[in-house]
């Protein structure tokens, strides 16, 4: 649907924009509404121009875009233990092997072939409706709807299903299972007036039902807003864009071992706050300053004012087939630590001042892929002198065979604390990670005090359907610290260190059905074997995981 009179529109979009910008405004904090009301007065100063923020004889002076380059979009970054694709030629959807409609290539699709996806809803790239010739959708009617020549308007959404079946669920004492399902929708807006201003909004509404053990926060979430925010071209710097983006927004960097949306979650995970960020071909740089959204399942979400997160993230990507990532990081966390858990020298969720640099290398060259990351932590918690660190490494190897087999082997690493007496703190902290993906999918082990030796293995028995498998040994990285689980929460500990430090092994077997470009079927299953750790600590558990998930977006 194409419209070029703007003029005839004007006073329609006028109203349109207000009513949006209003509602917008109303649903956020007083710091963020004031951030957006004067991002919103320096567009008008900019963008004079504009139907709707100056008169209609203003419309055609405006300069011609080129929507089948605008607006920009940041790709996603390159994960760790990340596979290529397959080539083709064969079926690329269960739908396509149905219909006999072998291609000798995957046909584009903003959406990657898989159940689970981390990137935002406002960085999947449809510029490529501009092209004449592109593949059809029933859906490309509410994508990039043309208003006049300066206004583009999307929508979009997902909605998915999954169940959880889990024996000896979290390790309790008691042996319960939890048997439950979860329900997500997730539906968007997307306005651009140019390539100078966005305002996205994604509603996000998470349930949880039949649950036999009490929800976990990441379980829950009923009609909330997942992203609410404004962009603002400030200008050209070196013949590329620069933007701020203020409001509510998700973030995704690097390998996401540091800073992920969780998608693995039922809520996801967001924030609130300011980004800057600019891009070319060779090189991304983002800044910003942020608060972590607190989910209050029959409320609006509001951020937690107690912590603060700020960060600059460049990535160099000149080299074909390769990424490097520079970042520093630092976390203000002022919650309190209780008492009784600075005495037991659990002292990770909160009081804190935390630094973290780091770099990553990673890429592949011929058929082979490796990956080297290191982070480093400093500062104050507790009154502790904090002195932490992590390695991520592997290689891989991507074998000339029918069905795209590839494998990994890895090694990860996060320090940990043998003495909360000794004035010093050297348990890493894994700040707002992907865990679920990186050390092991039952989500008992998380980027704390832990060694990990791990394989992964995965093939395309078709190139619809994709099969993992992983295998993890854990050992604890100092007897006398806790087991921290995939939120960073220390749930198991042996003061004295008398019970070993062999956490478990643990299989994990994933495959994805990718039945169309809109339809996804996940189904896993992951069984945990106690080391002499556990088995000291929980004597007789022995959790394993079954699920099933739809997955439908558009």
């Amino acid at each position: 649907m194409y419209i070029t009179d703007a003029t005839d529109l004007s006073l329609s979009q006028n109203s349109l924009i207000k009513k949006l910008t209003e509602s917008f405004i109303d649903k956020l904090s007083d710091t963020i509404r004031a951030g957006l009301q004067v991002t919103i007065t320096c567009l008008i100063c900019i963008n004079g121009s504009s139907p709707v923020f100056a008169s209609e004889r203003s419309v055609t002076e405006n300069h011609q875009i080129d929507w089948s380059k605008a607006p920009p979009v940041t790709p996603p970054p390159r994960s760790g233990i990340f596979g290529k694709p397959p080539a083709g030629p064969g079926y690329f959807s269960l739908l396509d092997w149905f219909d006999g409609n072998r291609q000798d290539k995957p046909q584009f699709d903003p959406h990657p072939p898989a159940a689970l996806t981390t990137t935002p809803a406002f960085d999947f790239d449809f510029r490529y409706l501009e092209q004449p010739d592109h593949e059809k959708d029933f859906f490309d009617p509410v994508k990039r709807i043309h208003l006049g020549d300066d206004w583009l308007l999307s929508f979009g959404g997902s909605f998915w299903y999954r169940y959880m079946h889990e024996t000896d669920s979290r390790l309790n004492p008691a042996k319960a299972n939890n048997n439950y399902h979860l329900l997500r929708t997730r539906l968007h807006a997307d306005l651009w007036y140019q390539d100078r201003f966005r305002l996205f909004a994604e509603m996000l509404d998470a349930r949880a039902l039949g649950l036999d053990l009490p929800p976990l926060a990441i379980d829950k979430n009923h009609t909330d807003m997942l992203n609410l925010f404004a962009d603002v071209k400030l200008g050209q710097f070196m013949d590329d864009p620069a933007y701020l983006r203020v409001g509510r927004q998700e973030l995704l960097y690097g390998s996401q071992r540091l800073i992920s949306t969780l998608d693995w979650a039922n809520t996801r995970r967001t924030f609130q706050g300011i980004k800057t960020f600019w891009q070319n071909p060779t090189f991304n740089l983002d800044a910003f300053w942020v608060r972590p959204m607190v989910t209050e399942p029959n409320q609006f979400d509001n951020w937690d004012k107690d912590r603060n997160f700020v960060g600059l993230w460049g990535t160099y990507k000149a080299i074909p087939g390769q990424v490097l990532d520079l970042y520093y990081l630092n976390l203000i966390d002022n919650r309190a630590v209780s008492p009784a858990n600075i005495t037991q020298g659990n002292v990770l969720q909160g009081d804190s001042v935390l630094h973290t640099i780091g770099a990553r290398w990673a890429g592949d060259y011929e058929r082979i892929l490796y990956e080297l990351e290191g982070m480093y932590q400093f500062g104050r918690r507790s009154h502790l002198d904090i002195s932490a660190f992590s390695i991520a490494s592997g290689a891989g190897y991507h074998l000339p065979l029918p069905m795209n087999p590839q494998f990994w082997l890895r090694y990860d690493f996060a320090s940990g604390d043998k003495n909360p007496g000794d004035g010093h703190s050297n348990t890493f902290n894994q700040l707002f990670p992907f865990g679920h993906y990186y050390f092991g999918y039952m989500d008992q082990v998380g980027r704390q005090n832990i060694h990990d030796f791990n394989a992964q293995f995965s093939m395309n028995p078709q190139p619809w359907v994709s099969l993992t498998g992983q295998y993890h040994r854990f050992y604890l990285a100092n007897k006398r610290d806790y087991l921290y689980n995939a939120a960073g929460m220390g749930f198991i500990r042996d003061i004295n260190g008398q019970s070993g430090s062999h956490v478990g092994d643990e299989i994990d077997f994933v495959v994805n059905f990718h039945v169309s470009r809109h339809h996804d079927i996940l189904l896993g299953y992951s069984k945990f074997f106690t080391g002499t750790f556990v088995k000291n600590q929980r004597p007789g558990v022995s959790p394993d995981l079954f699920y099933a998930q739809y997955n439908f977006r558009f």
